[in-house]
């Protein structure tokens, strides 16, 4: 598998009464797995939370990129590090003080993201990067899965690649929202360089197949 090149499932795809099943269906082939944590405030849907997230650590071997869409990250966000995340993303649209929660993440033993919503220009946030460990870029409107892909955005990607090149900066660029066999390479070559897989995955015969696919397409 190349270093360079990171695959994250979302269960939200996946059916929830056998979210273990689905973690474990693609062990071996996915690097990381993707939790969409939706709280019925920030967006105007309700997912997975803490309890499940915990509960599901102790199902799987695959570390945890949680994509905090919620209201109030500076009270929770922490709560999943110490539940076990190796990454925690959470919304700039929705923090009052984006570096002091990453502070706050590292410290609680996870990685830090930073995630920018479809309407956001990622322009303002460009100069917090070096308080990040991953910078997610939606390429959708967050909130709903099995969205159309918007290749529109994918110029947030390259304005955020040029920036973190330019600046020498150790980042990942990760992209959410309906990458597939048919846009994941748009994607990498834009500068992304994480992909989080949805109904891509889940919606497959063959979820871990599915993976090495998209993993090949990106390379």
């Amino acid at each position: 598998m190349p270093d360079n090149v990171l695959i994250a499932p979302s269960i939200l795809a996946a059916d929830f009464a056998r979210l273990a099943d689905a973690a474990r269906a693609v062990e071996g082939a996915a690097d990381w797995l993707h939790v969409d944590v939706m709280d019925y405030h920030f967006v105007p849907n309700l997912t997975i939370g803490l309890p499940v997230v915990q509960s599901l650590r102790a199902a799987t071997t695959l570390p945890f990129d949680c994509h905090l869409m919620i209201a109030e990250p500076a009270r929770w966000a922490t709560q999943y590090a110490e539940a076990g995340a190796y990454n925690v993303t959470f919304h700039a649209e929705a923090a009052t003080d984006p570096a002091a929660i990453a502070k706050d993440l590292r410290s609680a033993g996870s990685r830090a993201g930073l995630a920018i919503d479809r309407d956001t220009p990622v322009e303002g946030y460009l100069e917090l990067l070096p308080h990040f460990d991953l910078l997610l870029i939606m390429t959708i409107k967050a909130g709903f899965g099995g969205q159309a892909f918007m290749p529109e955005l994918l110029d947030k990607v390259r304005t955020a690649r040029r920036h973190i090149d330019t600046g020498h900066l150790e980042l990942r660029i990760e992209v959410d929202g309906g990458v597939a066999e048919d846009t994941i390479a748009a994607c990498a070559e834009a500068g992304a360089d994480t992909f989080v897989a949805g109904t891509a995955v889940y919606g497959a015969e063959d979820p871990a197949t599915a993976v090495r696919k998209l993993r090949a397409l990106a390379v």
